[in-house]
């Protein structure tokens, strides 16, 4: 699997991610900080990759997404955007609705796989 395909299976298998500098926990920079702050604030899981100790991937997400910055936000594999459009969107009252309809997506996409292993 090259690092486009993993880039994009990361996105596949995880309704919300983060691409961000550091952990939610320990971020490695104020707009990680920020991103990871308001999401967490939402209490909707999210995955998140810490770019700073996977480089090939640091480099390839920003030909995936066309978005040059970190951090970066996926919902649904659509790239939302970076810190400060996260934190607008939630503001705004944007952001729960599309987290929340990630979220239910993916339980029921989960429900659907059981289901058929069944």
């Amino acid at each position: 699997m090259n690092t486009e395909e993993k880039i994009r299976q990361q996105l596949a298998d995880n309704p919300v991610i983060l691409y961000m500098k550091g952990t939610p926990e320990v971020p490695s920079c104020g707009f990680s900080a920020k991103a990871a702050s308001v999401l967490n604030s939402t209490g909707i899981d999210y995955a998140y990759v810490n770019i700073l100790t996977v480089p090939f991937i640091m480099e390839k997400v920003p030909e995936v997404s066309d978005f040059p910055t970190f951090p970066q936000l996926f919902i649904k594999g659509e790239i939302i955007g970076g810190s400060d459009i996260i934190e607008e969107m939630y503001n705004k009252g944007d952001l729960m609705p599309m987290l929340e309809a990630a979220k239910q997506s993916w339980v029921t996409k989960k429900l659907m796989n059981l289901k058929l292993s069944i």
